[in-house]
């Protein structure tokens, strides 16, 4: 045979898997129909690893048998959203245990962040609720998951994400072990300046602080200037530590709200390597709620430790046409080599696809947990 035969041959064997195809999953349709009446879930993983061992075994060598093996997985999987989306359209997407509402309540609330007064948190909470906000500050980020879970605040500003250093690890750990949500998001460009006693001239400096981030992230302006570099807890003590002391050999790497509120003089703004440095801050709360105009989606899960895994968690995202913005991982304590995930994806709780991708997640992951739509 040449290859327009060939062709010819495989065109009409994928005519009859396409029938075939459709056969099956018309039948699927009706496994859906009796589950939905008789309140089955739709994941059984044990007849699936039976179904799984069974075509497998049919095929006459090893290459087919992984073949057949990867083929029929996808085939069960595309048959779970069929009926998850049947089960939708027949319960009305469930009951959502977040609250929709028109707008969050930030004109008469109480704000905490961490870190001392003229943080980048601060920078980025007034940014987000305005200047006037009433607000209070805590030394950790557990300290101010802990004010807001208490009641002694209303929201939280916590760094999640920076552009050039990655992810804050501790606060996706906080946020699956606090019954806090995510609410709001708010994006700080970091412009790390020097700041000194008024009348301080660059060439007097002779010792900065800064915290040991923002000093490795100024390395090559630092590295030119030749001061001795000391780390202090964060960027606003360094400016408080250079406004108490006043002395004029000294200065701090933070940036402008803490020149503000300490008093000093900046005497050379955007001293970071790269000037394209932005810090995302999350707001959170203690109330699961979320507003009709919010567009993004965090969530976290656990998997089983084995292959493929991860693959079949993400593609009840692509299957429903929804775009997955990042994917996180941290171990999870005391069982080595296995992770929860996160997830950040577009989309609001009201939208079916979401509903329908939510539902597949619930029953293919361990401990599926909403952090916010905002």
């Amino acid at each position: 045979m040449d290859l327009s035969e060939l062709r010819k041959a495989l065109d009409e064997i994928d005519q009859n898997i396409v029938a075939l195809y459709e056969k099956r999953m018309d039948v699927c349709a009706q496994v859906a129909a009796y589950k939905i009446e008789n309140g089955k879930r739709v994941f059984d993983k044990e007849r699936e690893q039976q179904k799984l061992d069974s075509v497998s075994g049919l095929t006459h060598n090893a290459f087919n048998a992984r073949g057949i093996r990867d083929l029929f997985e996808q085939i069960m999987a595309i048959s779970r959203k069929l009926q998850y989306q049947m089960i939708a359209e027949h319960t009305g997407g469930g009951r959502l245990s977040f609250t929709e509402i028109d707008r969050l309540d930030i004109k008469k609330c109480r704000v905490v962040f961490q870190g001392a007064q003229g943080a980048y948190s601060q920078a980025a909470m007034m940014k987000y609720f305005g200047p006037d906000v009433d607000s209070f500050h805590v030394d950790t980020f557990r300290d101010a998951m802990l004010a807001i879970d208490e009641g002694s605040a209303d929201f939280a500003v916590l760094p999640i994400e920076n552009s050039s250093a990655g992810i804050v690890s501790e606060i996706y750990d906080l946020l699956v072990e606090f019954e806090n949500y995510i609410v709001g998001e708010q994006i700080i460009k970091i412009e790390h300046c020097v700041m000194a006693a008024p009348g301080t001239r660059l060439e007097d400096i002779k010792t900065v602080y800064s915290h040991p981030q923002s000093l490795m992230q100024s390395a090559h302006y630092l590295a030119e200037k030749g001061w001795q570099q000391i780390s202090m807890k964060n960027n606003a003590f360094a400016a408080k530590k250079v406004a108490q002391e006043q002395n004029k050999t000294q200065a701090a790497i933070a940036g402008e709200t803490a020149a503000q509120i300490y008093g000093l003089e900046i005497l050379e703004r955007g001293v970071n390597d790269l000037r394209e440095n932005s810090t995302r801050f999350i707001i959170v709360t203690n109330q699961k709620v979320f507003t009709k105009e919010a567009s993004k989606i965090s969530l976290c899960f656990e998997l089983s430790h084995e292959s493929g895994a991860l693959y079949h968690a993400l593609s009840h995202m692509m299957y429903n046409g929804l775009n997955v913005t990042k994917v996180e991982s941290r171990p999870l304590p005391g069982r080595n080599w296995e992770y929860r995930f996160f997830l950040d994806f577009e989309g609001n709780l009201t939208d079916s696809a979401v509903k329908n991708a939510l539902r597949g997640l619930r029953e293919e992951t361990h401990n599926m947990k909403i952090l916010g739509n905002y």
